[in-house]
């Protein structure tokens, strides 16, 4: 147990932890902002801490339907090694999960759709990174399930449930997310194309792929121009537009920058030492969603994620695990 511990939080690769629990925290601070009367703080706390968690859980399931090719790109993974027993490990992260939906179906039970939605496409994952862009679709929804739940979870449901604006700050979570797994991709191109994965790096190879990623850098920009231009997300509802815009154009620069990065380094260590910023760009868009209707919260959360995305990354120095 003394080895089994260590070795599966290593694997739960907790610098990713700010990426589901951030945009889960868009869920649970939105709730708040339109039901202040029914929103519970010991709850919302509850909620965030399995948010922040669920990643670290499901990452877990990922490396055991991945070992294929995590043998050719982290050969020093513990599911690899041997240090973490795969079926050991798959068994804790099935109980966890068992676990949240519990604790869930008590909060409410409608905040169950997004867990086994989510569930199913992160399993559905795996085997849609052998379509192309289709791994990345599927892992930015998986991900936007965060803050469906975060919403649910958080209370009574909150009527009207679906509108226009929450649709589309759901759909720009989702990609958000697409955009910041393409670029993990550069440095799993060996072991995708061992396992028979045809991600986009692997089909079109890396002189393409760089190109595209500084096109896929301004996506999301150009997605909220076209939302604001539909009315979808009117700017008279930005209620912290200072804070937004600021938010945004932090977003923007490390955006632009991850996609220098793998455009200037799309091989070696440096492109695995370049996720660290890829990731801050990933939370910092979401961050700004949340600067929509709370822009303090939104600059605490931009300060604390840069500083402790970098914290828990530094931690792993090592490439290949």
């Amino acid at each position: 147990m003394t080895r089994f511990i260590p070795a599966y939080i290593k694997s739960m690769r907790l610098y990713y932890a700010f990426v589901t629990g951030v945009a889960g925290w868009l869920g649970v601070s939105f709730y708040r902002f339109c039901a202040p009367e029914a929103y519970s703080h010991r709850r919302g706390m509850l909620v965030l801490a399995m948010l922040f968690l669920s990643w670290g859980i499901n990452q877990i399931v990922n490396d055991y339907l991945g070992l294929a090719e995590d043998r050719v790109n982290a050969p020093n993974r513990p599911m690899v090694t041997g240090e973490l027993h795969p079926e050991g490990a798959l068994a804790v992260s099935v109980v966890a999960m068992l676990g949240v939906g519990i604790v869930s179906y008590i909060f409410n039970p409608w905040s169950l759709i997004p867990i086994l939605v989510g569930v199913l496409l992160n399993v559905l994952y795996e085997y849609a990174k052998a379509w192309s862009l289709w791994g990345n679709v599927v892992f930015g929804l998986s991900i936007s399930m965060c803050t469906v739940y975060g919403f649910l979870a958080s209370g009574p449901l909150v009527q009207p449930l679906i509108t226009s604006n929450r649709i589309s700050v759901v759909f720009l979570v989702a990609l958000l997310n697409a955009l910041m797994t393409y670029f993990t991709y550069f440095k799993d191109a060996a072991g995708d194309a061992a396992a028979g994965k045809r991600t986009f790096v692997v089909r079109h190879g890396l002189q393409v792929s760089r190109y595209a990623g500084i096109v896929g850098a301004f996506l999301p920009t150009l997605a909220f121009l076209v939302i604001v231009y539909l009315g979808w997300v009117p700017f008279r509802e930005i209620l912290f537009l200072r804070d937004f815009v600021f938010c945004g154009l932090m977003t923007l620069f490390l955006q632009v920058w991850t996609a220098w990065l793998y455009f200037r380094y799309p091989a070696g260590d440096r492109t695995y030492f370049s996720l660290v910023t890829n990731f801050r760009a990933c939370v910092a868009g979401q961050v700004t969603l949340i600067a929509i209707f709370n822009g303090t919260l939104a600059l605490y959360l931009l300060s604390a994620s840069y500083v402790f995305i970098g914290f828990l990354f530094g931690l792993h120095r090592d490439p290949k695990a």
